[in-house]
C-alpha cells in the first residue's frame, strides 16, 4: 500500500476543531463532514484537494476532542496520508482505527513544502519528496496495521477475520 499526492502543510497543534469546525457537528455524515474539512485554516482546500494528497504538519496534529470526525473529515476529503512530527494520541489511535494512514517523521516534515509532490510507501515507512529527492524514514506500520488500513478500518478488518 502507498500514497502519492500534493502536499498541504501546517503548523503545530492544528486541533480537531480546526479539521472540522464544532458547527459542522450535528451530523455524522462523512461527505457532509469532508465539505467542511480544514475550511477555518485553509479556505481552499476542500476546493482544492484530490484523491492521493497528503497532509503535513508539525507537532501534536489532532490536539483538542477525542471524536472520530475529525480523521473521518480528512479521510473522506481525499487525503490518503497524514505525516507529522507528532500527534495527540486519540487522534492517531482514531485515524487507524478508520483506516487512516498516519506517518510520524520530524524530519520530512521539515523537508516538505506546501505544493511539494510526497511519495510514501507504508509497507518500509518511505517518505519521498518527489519535488526534491530527498527521502526519510518513518516507522512502519506493523503488518495487521497496514492490513486494517487496507481494510478501510477497524470494523471491516474485523468483519473480514483479523489474523
Amino acid at each position: 500500500m502507498n500514497a502519492h499526492g500534493k502536499a498541504y502543510r501546517y503548523g503545530d497543534n492544528v486541533d480537531t476543531d480546526v479539521i472540522i469546525p464544532a458547527r459542522y457537528l450535528n451530523t455524522s455524515v462523512a461527505s457532509e463532514l469532508a465539505a467542511h474539512c480544514m475550511e477555518d485554516i485553509d479556505g481552499d482546500f476542500i476546493k482544492t484537494v484530490k484523491a492521493g494528497d497528503i497532509i503535513v504538519a508539525d507537532k501534536n496534529f489532532g490536539c483538542g476532542s477525542s471524536r472520530e470526525h475529525a480523521p473521518l473529515a480528512i479521510k473522506t476529503a481525499g487525503i490518503s496520508c497524514v505525516i507529522a512530527s507528532s500527534y495527540a494520541r486519540i487522534f492517531y489511535r482514531n485515524s487507524i482505527n478508520i483506516g487512516l494512514a498516519i506517518l510520524e517523521c520530524p524530519e520530512a516534515v521539515q523537508g516538505i513544502r506546501a505544493g511539494d509532490e510526497v511519495k510514501v510507501d507504508f509497507s518500509t515507512g518511505t517518505i519521498t519528496n518527489a519535488t526534491t529527492g530527498k527521502s526519510w524514514s518513518a516507522e512502519p506500520f506493523p503488518p495487521f496495521i497496514q492490513e486494517m488500513i487496507a481494510a478501510d478500518g477497524l470494523i471491516n478488518y474485523l468483519r473480514k477475520g483479523a489474523k
